[in-house]
C-alpha cells in the first residue's frame, strides 16, 4: 500500500470527522433557532453575534460539568455506553461518496473513505450496532425509567429496520448494486434516456418509507419514545450528566447528518446536480460543485428533521408499533411487488 494513499485517506477521514462534529454542534443551534421561529420567539442570541457561539458555550458547560456515576450502576458499561453510541454514529459516513474523483497532477483522489461493493449492508450493520449504546446505557444505569427507555429503543429500532430494509430492496432491484458509489453514478445529471435519473422518481413510495424509518432510527420526534420526558423523565440517559450526556446528544445529531447523507445519495442523486455535464467545466470544478450540492441536500433534510420535530406531536407507543408493523412493512412489500412488475414489463417492452 502506497504511503501517499494512506495519507490521502487519513486526511479525508480527518476532514469528514471534523465536518461531522461541526455540523452536529451547529445543528443544536439551528434546532433552537428553528424552534424559536416556529414558536414565535428569538432563540439563542447572547453568546456571540446572533448566538453563533452558543454551541461552544454548551460544549464547554458539558465538558466542565460534574460527572456523576450512580453508586448502584455498572461503572464500566455506564461509561462505555455513550462512547459506543458516538462511535457507531461516526463510522457510518465511511462509505458515503462525497463527490466525483478529483485529479491533482497525476493522482486521482476518490472523495470516499471506503469504496466497498456492499456499502448499503455496511450502513445497516452500523445502524444495528447503534442501539447497543442505548441499551447498555439503560441497563447499566440501574434505573427503571432508563431501562424502559432502552427497551423501547431496541424494539423500535428492530421494528423499523425491517421496513427500512424492505424499502431498500425495491431500490436495489432497480439499481442492481449494493455499492453507494455505483448508485450515485447511476443518477448522473438529472435526465437520462427520456426520464429523470434520480431514484426518487422511480421509488417515491420506497423513499417515503425510508424517511419515516429514519426518523424512528434517529429517535427523532414524533418517534422519540425512548427519551419521552413526560413518561420516563429522560429515558435511557436519565442518570447521565456532563460530557457523557453530551455524547448521546452528539450521536443523535451525527445520526441525523448521516441519515440525511444516505437519503441524498440513494434517492436524490448524491453529488449529482442538474445539467452538470452541459456546463463545460473541468472535472475538478464539477467535483467541488457536486460536494456543495450534496451538502445543500443534506442541510435540507436536517432542516426537515427539525421542522417535523416542532410541528408533529409525539406518538403513543402503540401507535408507533402499529405504524411500523401494520402500515410500513405491508407498504414496503407492496412496493417490492409493484417494482418487480414494473421491471418485468419494461424488460418485455
Amino acid at each position: 500500500m502506497e504511503l501517499t494513499f494512506v495519507i490521502e485517506k487519513v486526511v479525508l477521514v480527518s476532514v469528514i470527522f471534523l465536518i461531522t462534529l461541526g455540523i452536529a454542534a451547529y445543528s443544536t443551534l439551528a434546532e433552537r433557532k428553528i424552534a424559536g421561529y416556529i414558536q414565535g420567539r428569538v432563540g439563542p442570541h447572547r453568546a456571540g453575534p446572533f448566538g453563533v457561539f452558543q454551541p461552544l458555550a454548551d460544549g464547554g458547560k458539558m465538558f466542565f460539568k460534574e460527572e456523576i456515576i450512580p453508586s448502584q450502576s455498572n461503572p464500566f458499561l455506564f461509561i462505555a455506553a455513550p462512547c459506543l453510541a458516538l462511535l457507531t454514529a461516526s463510522i457510518g459516513s465511511a462509505v458515503i461518496p462525497w463527490g466525483q474523483d478529483v485529479t491533482i497532477g497525476d493522482r486521482v483522489i476518490q472523495l470516499q473513505v471506503a469504496n466497498i461493493n456492499v456499502g448499503i449492508l455496511y450502513i445497516f450493520g452500523v445502524v444495528s450496532l447503534g442501539v447497543y449504546g442505548i441499551m447498555i446505557a439503560g441497563w447499566s444505569s440501574n434505573n427503571k425509567y432508563s431501562l424502559m427507555g432502552s427497551v423501547r429503543a431496541a424494539s423500535q429500532n428492530i421494528s423499523y429496520e425491517i421496513a427500512m430494509g424492505l424499502s431498500l430492496i425495491a431500490l436495489l432491484m432497480v439499481t442492481q448494486t449494493l455499492s453507494m458509489r455505483e448508485i450515485a453514478e447511476q443518477q448522473n445529471g438529472f435526465w437520462q434516456n427520456g426520464w429523470f435519473s434520480w431514484n426518487i422518481f422511480c421509488q417515491p413510495i420506497g423513499f417515503l418509507v425510508f424517511i419515516v424509518c429514519s426518523f424512528a432510527e434517529c429517535n427523532r420526534t414524533p418517534f422519540d419514545l425512548p427519551e419521552s420526558e413526560n413518561e420516563l423523565v429522560a429515558g435511557y440517559h436519565t442518570e447521565y450528566s456532563g460530557f457523557k450526556l453530551g455524547a448521546f446528544l452528539f450521536s443523535e445529531y451525527i445520526n441525523m447528518f448521516v441519515s440525511s447523507a444516505v437519503m441524498s445519495t440513494l434517492y436524490f442523486g448524491g453529488y449529482n446536480f442538474p445539467f452538470m455535464n452541459d456546463l463545460g467545466l473541468s472535472s475538478n470544478i464539477i467535483a467541488v460543485l457536486g460536494v456543495l450540492f450534496l451538502f445543500a441536500k443534506i442541510f435540507f433534510f436536517i432542516f426537515f428533521f427539525m421542522w417535523i420535530r416542532w410541528t408533529v406531536p409525539r406518538f403513543r407507543y402503540d401507535q408507533l408499533m402499529n405504524l411500523g408493523w401494520k402500515v410500513l412493512i405491508p407498504l414496503s412489500i407492496a412496493n417490492i411487488v409493484v417494482t418487480g412488475i414494473w421491471i418485468t414489463v419494461k424488460d418485455l417492452l
